[in-house]
C-alpha cells in the first residue's frame, strides 16, 4: 500500500546513546518510514520519561476577569439549540488552544440570565457544577429539579438528561467540570438532544435524590447492596460541607486527630452506595486552611483544578506563584509540586482525575520527599 503524506520521520543523530550513523543505518530508517514503523531507541526519552511531563502548564484565571466576560456573553450570545450552553471553557496555554484545563479535565464558567432555560441534553461525559456565588437556578437531572445555591456541589453523571432553568430575576454564573478531554482521547463520546425545555419547572427546596440519599450514614433499604458507578445524590449542600470542615479544625484545636496536616482540613465528596468517588473519572474535595497555615509541598500523578471559594492565599505550582482570592481558578498539572498558604484563611474547591489512575494502579503521591 502506498502511503501519501507519510507522517513518520526517523532521523539518525550523533547522540551518545544512538547507533553510529552510516549509509546502511539511513537505509534502515527509510525502510522503517515506508512501513510506518518507529524504533524505540530514537523515542525512549519522550515515551518513557523519568517522571510525568505534562503538556499542560500551571496557570491561574481571575474570577474578576471571567465574570464580566460571561456577563457580556449573556448580552450577546443566546442560549438554545446549537450552542446548547453559554459555557466558556478554560484553555490551558500549554495545550495548543484546545478548550481544556488539563489533558483530562474540562472546566468552564457557565452563565444563565434571568428567566432563561438551557435546553435538555445528555452525553457520556461525566459532569458537575460548583456554585461560587448566587442562587435562583435549578438543574433538572433525569426529571428531578435540583436547587443550585452558593457552595453547593451538584452532579450530572454521564448519560443522564439534564437542563437548567433560572426562575429568578437575576443572572447566575457557576463552574462546570467534565471529563471531556479524557472521553475524546478514548474516543468514547456520545451525545443526544432532549426536549427544548426542562421537563419539570418545579422549584423544590430539596430534590428527590436528596430526600432519598442525603442522610449521613443512612441508606434506603430499597437500594441497599446495589452499588452505582456514580453517586445517586445530585446535590452536596454547603451547610454540610462547611460543618464538616469546621468540626475537623475544632477537633485539631482540642488536640484530636482529623485534619490532613496542621491547620488543613479537607473533605471528599463520596458515592453513598460505594464510599468511593462521586464519579468514575472525577474526584471532588473541599479544603480549608485556617489563618496562618501552610501546606506541605505535594506532588501527585494526575491533574487537578482548584477554585477559591472563600478567603485569600498564596499558591505555588512548580515555578509559578500567585496570590488568589474569591472565585479564582488555577491548574495543577501532573506531578507538579503544589504548596498552599494563607494569612487570613482559605477555602478551596478541588476536582481531579485521580480515580482514573487509581483504577489503573498508577496513582503516586509525594509529600515533601515521602513517596506513597
Amino acid at each position: 500500500m502506498t502511503i501519501t503524506n507519510n507522517p513518520v520521520n526517523v532521523t539518525a543523530t550523533d547522540a551518545p546513546d544512538q547507533p553510529d550513523r552510516s549509509p546502511e543505518l539511513e537505509e534502515l530508517y527509510r525502510g522503517f518510514e515506508s512501513e510506518l514503523l518507529v524504533p524505540l531507541w530514537t523515542q525512549i526519552s519522550d515515551l518513557m520519561p523519568t517522571q510525568p511531563q505534562s503538556q499542560a502548564v500551571p496557570h491561574a484565571w481571575r474570577w474578576a476577569h471571567l465574570l464580566p466576560l460571561a456577563e457580556r456573553a449573556g448580552d450577546l450570545v443566546p442560549v438554545g439549540r446549537g450552542g446548547e450552553r453559554r459555557a466558556i471553557a478554560l484553555a490551558n496555554p500549554g495545550l495548543g488552544g484546545a478548550p481544556y484545563a488539563t489533558p483530562t479535565l474540562w472546566a468552564a464558567i457557565q452563565y444563565l440570565g434571568p428567566r432563561e432555560d438551557a435546553p435538555v441534553h445528555r452525553h457520556t461525559q461525566h459532569a458537575f457544577r460548583f456554585v461560587v456565588e448566587g442562587e435562583g437556578v435549578w438543574t433538572v437531572v433525569d426529571g428531578d429539579p435540583v436547587a443550585m445555591r452558593r457552595g453547593d456541589f451538584l452532579l450530572t453523571p454521564g448519560w443522564q438528561f439534564h437542563g437548567h432553568h433560572n426562575q429568578s430575576d437575576t443572572p447566575m454564573a457557576w463552574i462546570d467540570g467534565l471529563d471531556i478531554p479524557f472521553a475524546h482521547y478514548t474516543e468514547s463520546t456520545f451525545f443526544e438532544l432532549g426536549p427544548d425545555e426542562v421537563s419539570d419547572r418545579g422549584t423544590p427546596a430539596r430534590s428527590r435524590s436528596e430526600q432519598l440519599w442525603a442522610h449521613p450514614g443512612l441508606s434506603p433499604v430499597s437500594a441497599a447492596g446495589t452499588p452505582t458507578p456514580s453517586s445517586p445524590l445530585a446535590a452536596y449542600r454547603w451547610e454540610h460541607t462547611d460543618r464538616a470542615l469546621a468540626d475537623q479544625l475544632d477537633l485539631e484545636s482540642a488536640g484530636h486527630d482529623g485534619v490532613v496536616e496542621a491547620g488543613h482540613a479537607a473533605v471528599r465528596f463520596t458515592n453513598p452506595t460505594t464510599g468511593g468517588d462521586v464519579m468514575p473519572t472525577i474526584r471532588a474535595e473541599l479544603h480549608r486552611l485556617r489563618p496562618g497555615a501552610e501546606t506541605a509541598t505535594r506532588r501527585e500523578v494526575g491533574s487537578s483544578v482548584f477554585q477559591v471559594f472563600e478567603g485569600t492565599g498564596t499558591v505555588r505550582v512548580g515555578e509559578s506563584e500567585w496570590s488568589v482570592g474569591h472565585g479564582d481558578l488555577f491548574v495543577v498539572p501532573s506531578w507538579q509540586p503544589l504548596t498552599l498558604a494563607t494569612d487570613e484563611g482559605l477555602d478551596l474547591f478541588r476536582f481531579s482525575d485521580t480515580p482514573i489512575f487509581d483504577r489503573l494502579h498508577q496513582s503516586r503521591t509525594e509529600v515533601e520527599g515521602t513517596r506513597q
